[in-house]
């Protein structure tokens, strides 16, 4: 009797994970950080490894260069040190753009999904429009996800590349959005993706005013930060500085200033940054 009932529990409690597990599966993306920013920048032919020989190459060429104008091998490293992270530089920069162009898109999107939708085209077929009469930005994304889905006929499976291509949060929510009302159904679809639209266009407006109201904080902040440097350029075509820089004093003041210019960047980074979303990609079996 106990070796029955142990086997009725635990079938149970099988049947209750399953339950939980087979449907549907969360999990948050988590990559290394270079390979992040690749995907935020939307360069999807761009390795991990074409990063890190480009942050080599920086660092030789710029560590040579300054070596040969100065001098002065700790302000040919320092320099080297300071070229390595200008593709991570760029990589953000890059992210930043794209992000701020697909916050400012998505909107527009949702609502030409709901007018379609409203027209009676299904979730598929309106989806698959955004290729030819949605934001410029986004276009090719749609493209992709229209091909995806004429060879696969699975829409959950098109929507699953879909979100892995276009790797933004703002994708994730909207995405998420178009999986449940696909899988769910009803007739207040139109309703759905109208109050979508709306909360991403105040949620794009705030964010927008917020960034321009912080980034003459910032721009102050990076010009304090390089005035310094920009001064010891110009010292290191004296000799007499030069000779000052070369020996150990010179260059534990050196290494100092260094310390101290990047501690103090990275705190008004901190300080300034806003929050970011992290990414949550619901997959659905097709």
């Amino acid at each position: 009797m106990g070796a029955v009932l142990g086997l009725t529990v635990g079938i149970g409690v099988l049947l209750i994970f399953l339950s939980f597990t087979g449907s549907r599966s969360v999990r948050v993306v988590k990559e290394s950080y270079v390979s992040t920013l690749v995907k935020v920048a939307g360069l999807p032919n761009v390795t991990s490894g074409t990063v890190y020989t480009t942050m080599g190459i920086a660092a030789l060429v710029t560590g040579s260069i300054v070596l040969i104008i100065t001098s002065i091998p700790i302000v040919a490293l320092m320099g080297a040190a300071g070229a390595t992270f200008l593709p991570i530089f760029s990589l953000k920069r890059r992210g930043k753009l794209r992000s701020k162009a697909l916050r400012t898109s998505w909107p527009d999107a949702v609502d030409s999904l709901a007018s379609s939708v409203r027209a009676g085209m299904s979730l598929p077929e309106a989806v698959a429009d955004l290729s030819r009469n949605g934001p410029a930005s986004l276009r090719y994304a749609f493209e992709h996800f229209c091909n995806y889905y004429r060879s696969t006929g699975s829409f959950a499976q098109a929507l699953n590349a879909l979100q892995e291509r276009l790797g933004d949060p703002v994708a994730d929510r909207v995405i998420s959005a178009l999986r449940i009302a696909y899988e769910v159904g009803g007739t207040d679809l139109g309703q759905v993706l109208r109050t979508l639209s709306a909360l991403l266009r105040s949620d794009a407006i705030t964010r927008g005013d917020i960034e321009a109201r912080q980034s003459w904080t910032i721009s102050a902040a990076r010009m304090s930060i390089a005035a310094p440097w920009l001064t010891l350029a110009m010292l290191c075509t004296r000799p007499d500085a030069v000779a000052a820089f070369r020996t150990g004093q010179g260059a534990v003041v050196l290494l100092g200033a260094a310390a101290v210019s990047f501690i103090a960047y990275r705190i008004m980074l901190r300080i300034g940054a806003l929050p970011t979303q992290s990414r949550v990609v619901f997959e659905v079996p097709a």
